[in-house]
Protein backbone atom coordinates (compact mmCIF):
# COMPACT_ATOMS: atom_id res chain seq x y z
CA UNK A 1 0.00 0.00 0.00
CA UNK A 2 1.46 3.11 -1.18
CA UNK A 3 1.81 6.77 0.96
CA UNK A 4 -0.98 7.98 -1.77
CA UNK A 5 -3.44 5.57 -1.06
CA UNK A 6 -2.92 6.42 2.86
CA UNK A 7 -3.76 9.92 2.36
CA UNK A 8 -6.70 8.89 -0.50
CA UNK A 9 -8.02 7.25 2.43
CA UNK A 10 -7.89 9.38 5.36
CA UNK A 11 -9.42 12.69 3.22
CA UNK A 12 -12.05 10.12 2.86
CA UNK A 13 -12.55 9.74 6.45
CA UNK A 14 -11.79 13.49 6.34
CA UNK A 15 -15.05 13.98 4.22
CA UNK A 16 -17.28 11.90 5.73
CA UNK A 17 -16.19 13.17 9.66
CA UNK A 18 -16.99 16.29 7.86
CA UNK A 19 -19.93 15.53 6.36
CA UNK A 20 -21.34 13.99 9.68
CA UNK A 21 -20.31 16.90 11.78
CA UNK A 22 -22.65 19.39 9.49
CA UNK A 23 -25.50 16.78 9.52
CA UNK A 24 -25.28 17.07 13.80
CA UNK A 25 -24.37 20.77 13.75
CA UNK A 26 -21.18 19.89 15.60
CA UNK A 27 -18.72 21.49 13.34
CA UNK A 28 -16.09 22.64 15.32
CA UNK A 29 -15.99 19.39 17.70
CA UNK A 30 -15.52 16.89 14.46
CA UNK A 31 -12.86 19.05 12.98
CA UNK A 32 -10.75 19.21 16.06
CA UNK A 33 -11.01 15.63 16.34
CA UNK A 34 -10.32 15.81 12.66
CA UNK A 35 -7.41 17.47 13.41
CA UNK A 36 -6.27 15.22 16.59
CA UNK A 37 -6.32 11.94 14.11
CA UNK A 38 -4.00 13.83 11.30
CA UNK A 39 -1.68 14.59 13.96
CA UNK A 40 -1.79 10.91 15.21
CA UNK A 41 -1.38 9.58 12.08
CA UNK A 42 1.71 11.63 10.93
CA UNK A 43 3.85 11.25 14.08
CA UNK A 44 2.90 7.39 14.13
CA UNK A 45 4.58 6.98 10.43
CA UNK A 46 6.87 9.43 11.27
CA UNK A 47 8.40 8.10 14.58
CA UNK A 48 11.36 6.55 14.85
CA UNK A 49 10.97 2.26 15.32
CA UNK A 50 11.59 -0.18 18.14
CA UNK A 51 15.33 -2.19 18.52
CA UNK A 52 13.04 -5.05 17.67
CA UNK A 53 12.22 -3.26 13.67
CA UNK A 54 16.20 -2.89 13.45
CA UNK A 55 16.63 -6.47 14.15
CA UNK A 56 13.85 -7.37 11.35
CA UNK A 57 16.38 -5.03 9.31
CA UNK A 58 18.88 -6.48 9.67
CA UNK A 59 17.50 -10.37 8.89
CA UNK A 60 16.72 -8.37 5.58
CA UNK A 61 19.48 -6.90 4.37
CA UNK A 62 21.48 -8.37 1.89
CA UNK A 63 19.29 -10.72 0.21
CA UNK A 64 17.41 -8.31 -2.75
CA UNK A 65 19.21 -5.08 -4.04
CA UNK A 66 16.84 -2.80 -3.95
CA UNK A 67 15.15 -3.57 -0.50
CA UNK A 68 19.52 -3.37 0.45
CA UNK A 69 18.99 0.36 -1.67
CA UNK A 70 15.85 1.27 0.87
CA UNK A 71 17.34 -0.07 3.98
CA UNK A 72 20.37 2.46 3.14
CA UNK A 73 18.13 5.16 1.88
CA UNK A 74 16.65 5.15 5.36
CA UNK A 75 19.77 5.64 7.41
CA UNK A 76 20.26 5.23 10.73
CA UNK A 77 17.11 6.10 12.09
CA UNK A 78 14.25 4.21 10.62
CA UNK A 79 10.60 5.55 10.92
CA UNK A 80 7.66 3.42 10.75
CA UNK A 81 6.55 4.23 6.85
CA UNK A 82 10.41 3.41 5.96
CA UNK A 83 10.57 0.10 7.79
CA UNK A 84 6.77 -0.40 5.85
CA UNK A 85 8.40 -0.02 2.58
CA UNK A 86 11.30 -2.12 3.02
CA UNK A 87 9.13 -4.56 4.01
CA UNK A 88 6.58 -4.28 1.21
CA UNK A 89 9.88 -4.83 -1.12
CA UNK A 90 11.34 -7.76 0.81
CA UNK A 91 8.09 -9.59 0.57
CA UNK A 92 7.23 -8.38 -2.70
CA UNK A 93 10.61 -10.28 -4.07
CA UNK A 94 9.83 -12.96 -2.08
CA UNK A 95 6.64 -14.17 -3.19
CA UNK A 96 8.24 -13.74 -6.88
CA UNK A 97 11.17 -16.61 -6.12
CA UNK A 98 8.21 -18.73 -5.16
Amino acid sequence: MSLSILIIIGLIVTLFLHVAGVYTKSVKIVWMAIVFLWVIAIGTFTNEIKPKGYREIAKMQGEYADTDALIKEAGKKVSFYELFQIKQSYLRHKKEER
